[in-house]
């Protein structure tokens, strides 16, 4: 236990701001996993679906401060590839 009553409130603060951090960490990842779940389904319409969600969700992170900018930018691109890369190969298998 802290001696200090600043330290008791930082504990407190810090407490606050962990779980707050964790919500918003655990729901990118949820949203990104449903993407990729999506895609490995093969399902194209509902991936785009979901990672419109899933952009939403991390920019909100983003802007919330829990992860950075650069974290967020490369994970919506590289859902935002894995989606486009299996709107291009659906086409290419139905016309064979």
């Amino acid at each position: 236990m802290p001696n200090k009553k600043s330290a008791e409130k930082r504990m407190r603060t810090s407490e606050k701001n962990r779980l707050y951090n964790r919500y918003w960490t655990s729901r990118c990842k949820t949203a990104a996993k449903r993407v990729l779940e999506a895609v490995n389904n093969q399902d194209a319409e509902l991936a785009g679906k979901r990672l419109q969600v899933a952009q939403s969700v991390i920019d909100k992170a983003v802007v919330k401060g829990v992860m950075h900018r650069s974290t967020g930018a490369r994970r919506k691109s590289l859902l935002t590839n894995k989606v486009k890369a299996l709107a291009g190969a659906a086409p290419e298998s139905s016309q064979e």
